[in-house]
C-alpha cells in the first residue's frame, strides 16, 4: 500500500510511450484492496476513466497533437482489484506507440488519486 503512482486531487493523466507500435485490445487497471488498505478503505481509487491514442508524429504537421478516444469506462471499488477493459479501436486499425490515460474523478478522496497498475494490452 502506498507504493503507488499518485497525483494531487481526483483528475490527472499520464501518456505512455510503448517500446513499440501496437494494435491496442484492452487495458487493465489494479488498485489494492480495502483489506489490504491501512485505513480500510481505497477512496483513493480512480473511478471514470477515459483512454486515448495519442496521433503525436504520424501526421504531416508533428507539433499538432491529435488524440482519438478508444473507451470510457468505471474502475469499480466492489470488484476484482484487477479490471480489464476492453477498447474500442474498430475505427482505428492500426498500430499506436503512445496510449493516453485520463482519470476523471476518484472514490471520494479530495487531495490525492492513486493507481498501482496499468498494462497495456495488444498485438
Amino acid at each position: 500500500p502506498g507504493n503507488c503512482w499518485a497525483f494531487k486531487g481526483h483528475q490527472g493523466q499520464v501518456v505512455i510511450r510503448l517500446p513499440a507500435r501496437v494494435y491496442l485490445t484492452a487495458i487493465t487497471v489494479q488498485h489494492i484492496t480495502k483489506d489490504a488498505s491501512p485505513s480500510g478503505t481505497i477512496i483513493s481509487a480512480p473511478k471514470d476513466i477515459a483512454v486515448f491514442v495519442s496521433l503525436l508524429g504520424t501526421s504531416v504537421d508533428a507539433d499538432r497533437e491529435e488524440e482519438t478516444l478508444l473507451g470510457m469506462f468505471t474502475y469499480n471499488v466492489e470488484k476484482d482489484p484487477m479490471q480489464t477493459f476492453p477498447l474500442k479501436n474498430m475505427l482505428l486499425p492500426r498500430a499506436f506507440s503512445h496510449v493516453k490515460l485520463l482519470v476523471k474523478s476518484n472514490w471520494g478522496n479530495p487531495w490525492y488519486t492513486c493507481i498501482y497498475r496499468v498494462k497495456v494490452h495488444g498485438k
